[in-house]
């Protein structure tokens, strides 16, 4: 399957497209990479150095593929963008490609920010709101994210619930929280609206907190989310199960890398994921987390 160019960031580390064209190439998808930024590492780091590319550099590079008639892609993947006039280009090229392609899945990432903080300038939240939702095939927030795309708190798994429902009803078919935090649960809520005007098959996965800061984990998930849910497009419970399933596998091994290495996990800051270590846990993961059916 020809894979779309996937649009996020990072360097040195795994984030961006180092977390996520390596699992989709595992998973056997060919894919197309364009860095939105080049930087000498990500940006968790006390520093970094780089460039970032601007919009109309992306519609150079897109156009360069369609001059060799080379834009027939099935999928889109987008993740961190800190521009407001680089996700408005980013639009036009979901435009461009649906023009080619209609049929064309559009995942998005909306990388907005987490545990109450924007990572992103505040315009980027109506942006998204108003324009990239809509045109979404599929959306992976976190619960932060969710709560700015809806504009409504996330207190219980009923208010979830609504919030997919309420991101259906702007437009994607399937949304997946990857994370919700309430009390002591960490929980990821999907959502898969089959056909408009239809009730979502809804269902919740109850994941383990690992108490440690990883970096790229979202980036690995909504890969891993796209990767598997090409592969079964009707079971969106089933693609999650081994989407969580494989990245619970990539960080225990992580962990377990970096004290054999003589590190203490709970003294670093940001643990860098072990994903070329943990390539048969991608390829075939083994289902220890199951989907619960809400009814």
């Amino acid at each position: 399957m020809k894979q779309p160019p996937i649009l996020v960031d990072g360097a040195s580390g795994y984030v961006g497209n180092k977390s996520a064209v390596f699992p989709l190439q595992l998973l056997g998808y060919d894919v197309d990479p364009i860095n939105s930024v080049q930087f000498s590492n990500h940006t968790g780091y006390p520093t970094f150095k780089g460039q970032v590319l601007d919009g109309q550099q992306l519609l150079d590079i897109i156009n360069g593929l369609e001059a060799n008639n080379l834009l027939c892609y099935t999928h889109l993947l987008t993740g961190y963008i800190r521009s407001k006039s680089f996700l408005n280009k980013v639009l036009q090229v979901v435009e461009k490609l649906r023009s080619i392609n209609p049929g064309l899945i559009y995942v998005c990432d909306p990388v907005l920010g987490d545990e109450g903080k924007l990572y992103v300038p505040p315009e980027l939240v109506s942006v998204y709101c108003q324009k990239v939702v809509p045109v979404a095939s599929m959306l992976t927030p976190n619960q932060f994210e969710a709560e700015k795309l809806t504009g409504s708190r996330i207190n219980s798994e009923k208010d979830g619930l609504k919030a997919c429902n309420f991101l259906h009803d702007a437009g994607p078919s399937k949304v997946v929280i990857t994370s919700l935090h309430l009390d002591d649960k960490l929980l990821l809520i999907g959502s898969h609206q089959k056909s408009k005007g239809l009730s979502p098959e809804q269902f919740k996965i109850v994941i383990p907190k690992i108490p440690l800061n990883f970096t790229g984990t979202g980036d690995l998930l909504t890969a891993l989310l796209l990767g598997w849910s090409n592969k079964f497009p009707d079971d969106l419970d089933k693609a999650s199960e081994l989407a969580v399933s494989s990245l619970q596998a990539v960080l225990h091994r992580t962990v377990s890398d970096y004290r054999n290495a003589g590190f203490n996990p709970e003294s670093t800051n940001s643990l860098e994921i072990r994903l070329i270590q943990s390539q048969e846990d991608i390829r075939n993961p083994h289902v220890n987390f199951t989907a619960e059916k809400y009814s």
